[in-house]
């Protein structure tokens, strides 16, 4: 019983104190000790007098400080937790913070980072004193850098109130008990002759003029020091000089200080600044307002410092996702700021958003999400994206919006490595089987073909061994120009993946077919790819010993693409494994005023990718009159990078090669040229070489053709063409492949492209369909200068119309 009464009742405080921080000794009152929270181990800080050692008048300043400190709640003043009083000792337990002056000698910022910062800081204090002398009609009388405080999240925080006063008193100046403290007195407080002009905010804001001066130049050591402003920002300078003038009405009050700093070209206005004020009113902007914040955040992240970014920004980003109607403009700067993270906050903050975004039905959602995929893939566990993500993300595939469609096959890439055998193999596969044959968009079906060749290491080797050819002898036999290419590349790119026989017996043949194609860029990429593959059977002829390690790789579960790059196809390897090709929609996105106004319609996506695969989506041409088509420039881009293309000194592709016009089918759509001509070239990597024209050339009068708005994305109906426009010249000369894809299975079964004979007839069909289209090249011209001649002079413009 007597263990009770004699036990130490501070043992009840709930805070483990920890070391002492020095910083502070001879300028408080108080011992400034960094302590654990015992429940949970998070870190706050803890103020502990020691009344036993301490005089009278001391512990009674002590006790004022804690109850204002108590009482007076605001974002920019020191946040109280608990207390503890017994008759041994006083503590004080706030947030975890750093007095200011350690804050900043350890600070590594430099240039615009630190200028913006330092700013953010001053504000922070400026308005708390504006808090404390207008709104509490209080002083504080105690403002320098000692009584200034840092956080984890990077906020200034004012503290040590042990000398807060109310302001009637007249002229109220505190006596301060710590000698070395009175250096931030006003000159006033020794010259009655000016005290009688002293206002409510004059002291407070004299000690804002020394926080000033030392934020730039270090703890003040005398106040003669203040008159060098060497280190004071210009723009700041006029301003400076009125807090340390010494007239102490002339110093002006806190909320006018914010008013004119606030202004254009001053010096609380800055990114960082506006940025973290935002956040904090965030529940009373609308959503558009939301919308421009967050789609200009992620570029000016890089200047703000990595511990406002971690602890201040993206809570607030995480919080407005989870509460808020931020939307899916949030998740490109949330997703940014997560690298600053550890695997374990990562885990616990970022990815129980994502696994929760992922369900949404959303298309802007679920399209930011693919975008943004590599920024987050590395962090999921593989058993998370199998159970949790790709049964959301399969859902694309099959989605009626090509932009999804696209994206979604793009987004292979990254889970590849994570997915199970019946994920990777089976569903993965079947869906891309399905779209390769059937997909109207001529893009998403190139995509298809690419995705295929890059993910061809992660696929199990007897599956890979019974799919890779029948695919890609089936892009080497699609409408579309690039697919056929993509699908040459492929097969080059993944080249150890096949047994010499099915070389010889299959792929040799199928490619011979491509010497008579066209388009200049295919026949090029076939007999390159020709040229390998024979070179592999010449030297297996001439030393069989050598087949066994040709062959290496085909029953191997983890091949490695360097490997395969320092073969004979390395420059297959580096034009597949490069880039995707390259759909039109972004130009058209780019000059359609009206894509930019609905951010629920993925049109209106602008938000960029990161990554190397791109955002756009495949489209088809703009339907506008005849005019209109032989005003626009023809030029495509090219998905490829032919720059490394000439390892092996087989001579530079040609560039700017003009494909021939795809088909405007409403089942085999190809991407439109660029409207812009060159202008929209080389905006996001993709483009370093060209594809050349997807229509015939601006002569020839490329019939017009549905058009792709930003507000409409459906495939349009058969009606929706018109049948006397919109057959070209690619799609009369193969008619008959096109039914014969349409109607093929959407497996990737061997027999399907058995026997290759029957594709022979092609190359008649081609000369038929060039004098075809000589004819229909005469004819529209004729019709053009019929209606030319025919066009009145006078009155209002036809919209589109070309003016002479």
């Amino acid at each position: 019983m007597w263990s009770f009464f004699s036990r130490d009742p501070s043992k009840d405080f709930p805070f483990e104190i920890g070391e002492p921080v020095l910083t502070l000794r001879d300028r408080s009152v108080w011992t400034l000790h960094k302590a654990k929270k015992k429940s949970s181990t998070e870190e706050v800080s803890v103020f502990v007098f020691d009344i036993r050692n301490g005089s009278e008048t001391q512990f009674e300043i002590a006790k004022a400080s804690l109850k204002r400190l108590k009482t007076l709640r605001h974002p920019s003043i020191l946040t109280y937790i608990d207390s503890f009083e017994s008759d041994k000792v006083l503590y004080l337990a706030t947030e975890y913070i750093d007095p200011l002056a350690n804050h900043m000698e350890k600070m590594t910022l430099e240039g615009t980072q630190k200028d913006l910062y330092v700013a953010w800081g001053i504000f922070q204090i400026t308005r708390a004193l504006s808090f404390l002398n207008n709104d509490g009609n209080l002083r504080h009388n105690n403002v320098n850098m000692w009584s200034v405080f840092v956080n984890t999240s990077g906020e200034w925080k004012l503290g040590s109130l042990e000398y807060v006063a109310s302001a009637q008193e007249n002229p109220g100046f505190a006596i301060k008990i710590i000698p070395a403290l009175e250096l931030y007195d006003p000159p006033e407080k020794n010259d009655s002759t000016k005290q009688r002009f002293v206002t409510k905010c004059s002291s407070d804001m004299w000690g804002l003029g020394c926080l000033i001066w030392e934020a730039f130049n270090g703890p003040l050591q005398q106040q003669s020091s203040l008159k060098i402003l060497e280190h004071i920002p210009k723009q700041l300078g006029p301003l400076y000089c009125e807090l340390v003038g010494a007239n102490p009405q002339s110093r002006p009050n806190p909320a006018d200080i914010i008013t004119r700093c606030r202004k254009l070209n001053g010096f609380f206005k800055n990114d960082l600044v506006d940025t973290l004020l935002f956040l904090e009113e965030i529940q009373i902007k609308d959503k558009n307002e939301k919308n421009r914040f967050f789609s200009n955040l992620t570029a000016q992240l890089d200047n703000f410092p990595d511990n406002v970014c971690k602890h201040k920004i993206l809570p607030q980003l995480i919080t407005a996702f989870e509460y808020g109607d931020a939307g899916s403009a949030v998740l490109a700067p949330m997703f940014k700021l997560g690298r600053l993270l550890e695997e374990a906050e990562y885990q616990k903050k970022i990815v129980p958003c994502v696994i929760k975004l992922f369900g949404s039905n959303d298309r802007a959602t679920r399209s930011r999400l693919l975008q943004q995929l590599e920024n987050f893939i590395g962090h999921l566990q593989a058993a998370t994206v199998n159970d949790q993500i790709f049964p959301q993300i399969a859902h694309g595939f099959m989605d009626t919006n090509p932009t999804i469609r696209e994206q979604t096959v793009k987004s292979v890439i990254h889970l590849a490595p994570k997915l199970n055998y019946n994920n990777l193999n089976v569903e993965v596969l079947r869906h891309f089987a399905r779209l390769q044959a059937k997909d109207d968009q001529g893009g998403i079906r190139t995509n298809t073909t690419v995705c295929l060749g890059k993910i061809a290491q992660h696929l199990h080797p007897q599956i890979r061994q019974k799919v890779l050819i029948s695919a890609f002898i089936r892009a080497m036999r699609d409408p579309f120009p690039p697919a056929r290419n993509a699908g040459v590349l492929a097969m080059a790119a993944t080249q150890q993946y096949f047994l010499l026989t099915e070389v010889a017996t299959r792929i040799l043949p199928a490619l011979c077919q491509l010497t008579m194609d066209p388009e200049k860029s295919v026949r090029d990429s076939v007999f390159r790819t020709i040229k390998g593959f024979l070179g592999k059977l010449e030297k297996v002829s001439d030393d069989p010993s050598l087949r066994e390690s040709m062959e290496a790789d085909v029953n191997t579960a983890t091949p490695s693409l360097s490997n395969a790059a320092a073969t004979w196809a390395g420059w297959a390897v580096t034009a597949v494994t490069a880039k995707f090709y390259r759909s039109q929609s972004d130009t058209v996105k780019s000059i359609n005023p009206l894509a930019s106004k609905t951010l629920s319609k993925p049109g209106s996506l602008e938000q960029p990718s990161s990554s190397s695969i791109s955002t756009t989506t495949s489209s088809v041409t703009s339907m506008t009159s005849l005019e209109q088509e032989e005003s626009k420039g023809n030029d495509s881009v090219s998905d490829y990078d032919y720059d490394h293309w000439d390892t092996e000194n087989w001579g530079d592709m040609e560039t700017g090669a003009v494909l021939g016009q795809s088909s405007s089918n409403s089942d085999h759509k190809s991407p439109p040229a660029s409207s812009s001509g060159g202008g929209n070239k080389g905006t996001d990597g993709w483009d370093t070489e060209e594809w050349g024209s997807l229509e015939e050339e601006p002569a020839e009068l490329a019939s017009p053709s549905e058009t792709w708005q930003g507000k409409e994305f459906a495939p349009a109906p058969e009606d929706a063409i018109k049948p006397n426009h919109a057959r070209s010249s690619w799609n009369a000369g193969h008619d008959t492949n096109v039914t014969q894809r349409k109607t093929q299975p959407s497996g990737w079964e061997d027999s399907e492209f058995e026997p290759l004979e029957e594709t022979f007839g092609v190359s008649c069909k081609l000369e038929d369909a060039k004098k075809k289209r000589e004819e229909r090249k005469l004819m529209r011209q004729k019709e053009l200068e019929a209606r030319r001649a025919n066009r009145t002079t006078g009155g209002p413009m036809k919209l589109g119309a070309k003016k002479m």
